[in-house]
């Protein structure tokens, strides 16, 4: 899991930095600011929105003496979403817009769920409960 996190750290800003200077010279540097400016006002909007969301529906699981399941890997996702929505690019602003809707995080919630599974069951990951 570490070598991937490492791959995605040193390949993505690499990415990044290409196609910023790709669009800056098709469509110029201040539309590039723009955009980016533009889309992390837009992101942290509707991280927000989504965020109060979710912590609403976990509220009214609990309040049935549901546990909130599907409330924590949103929560998982939103988090991410909008910390990659913050850095500057357009990889990272698809990955976070990605995480950020709810029609396009759902199978994402679903791989998560079955890697956190998977994890469980060959012992690289233990959950304690009370």
């Amino acid at each position: 899991m570490f070598r991937w996190i490492f791959l995605f750290v040193l390949i993505v800003p690499a990415l990044e930095i290409g196609v910023l200077v790709w669009a800056g010279g098709q469509i110029g540097p201040w539309w590039v600011v723009f955009l980016i400016i533009l889309t992390g006002a837009l992101g942290a909007w509707l991280a927000k929105f989504q965020g109060l969301e979710t912590i609403n529906k976990a509220r009214e699981s609990i309040s049935y003496g549901l546990p909130p399941h599907e409330e924590i890997f949103d929560g998982i996702c939103i988090l991410i979403g909008a910390a990659v929505l913050l850095t500057p690019g357009f990889i990272t602003d698809a990955i976070g817009f990605l995480l950020l809707l709810p029609q396009t995080r759902k199978p994402i919630k679903i791989w998560m769920q079955k890697m956190l599974r998977r994890m469980m069951d060959n012992g690289s990951v233990t959950i304690f409960r009370r």
